[in-house]
């Protein structure tokens, strides 16, 4: 089998650099908090329906999805850089699964085909993507009604603030991609109700300390 699938849709330009150049390493990097995000991996298994038909957006290397796809009818993982798809393909090879499947695009660039998802997940993509009221539009339009958007994002205006200040600098030495958005948790929700969603939980799934990650759980009206 390809490594790599052809992509849905063509991929932006911006970003795709560092992510592929980064992937390798990405890949290694241990979790670092992973009792929160079993914990998040356990709640999506409670919220997806066996018969559900589902789409990860921004999957990166396929770790939530390969722990995801085995209850449910189908998985699509998509992610903007090739390099990630080739190691999540590689990770579903090495496992033996025949799904999920993987296939390079955008956040906004992933075809729902003959019918729409049934759910759609977004696990620390949503401060990445080039327009985040853009992004939650496409996915609106990819559920079917009543389905379901799970999403997982760090929330860097609750962080420390040292924060926003050296993002430049690590743009600047190569260390953080170009895209990278400031927001509130409170900013994110309003604009996940502003694009048609009814915010059905919000969840804080950390081990310890302050949780700027809230896990969102929103329905398709």
């Amino acid at each position: 089998m390809n490594a790599t699938p052809a992509p849905l849709a063509p991929a932006p330009p911006a970003d795709t650099h560092f992510w592929d150049r980064i992937a390798r390493k990405y890949a290694n990097d241990p979790i670092s908090d992973p009792e929160g995000y079993a914990r998040s991996v356990r709640r999506c298994q409670e919220l997806l329906e066996p018969a559900a038909r589902v789409l990860e957006i921004g999957c990166g290397t396929g770790t939530t999805a390969l722990l995801l796809a085995p209850r449910v009818a189908a998985y699509t993982g998509t992610d903007l850089s090739p390099e990630m798809i080739t190691i999540a393909e590689e990770k579903r090879a090495a496992a033996g699964l025949s799904s999920p499947r993987f296939a390079v695009a955008a956040a906004v660039g992933t075809d729902p085909g003959d019918r729409p998802y049934d759910a759609v997940l977004a696990m620390n993509l949503l401060h990445l993507v080039p327009d985040l009221d853009e992004t939650l539009a496409h996915v609106q339009g990819l559920l079917a009604p009543g389905g379901l958007f799970i999403s997982k994002t760090a929330c860097l205006s609750d962080m420390n603030p040292l924060i926003r200040l050296i993002l430049p600098l690590m743009r600047w030495v190569g260390k953080a991609p170009t895209t990278v958005h400031c927001f509130t948790h409170a900013e994110l929700e309003a604009a996940v109700r502003s694009a048609g969603f009814q915010v059905v939980a919000v969840e804080r799934h950390a081990s310890g300390g302050r949780d700027s990650r809230p896990f969102i759980v929103a329905r398709r009206i």
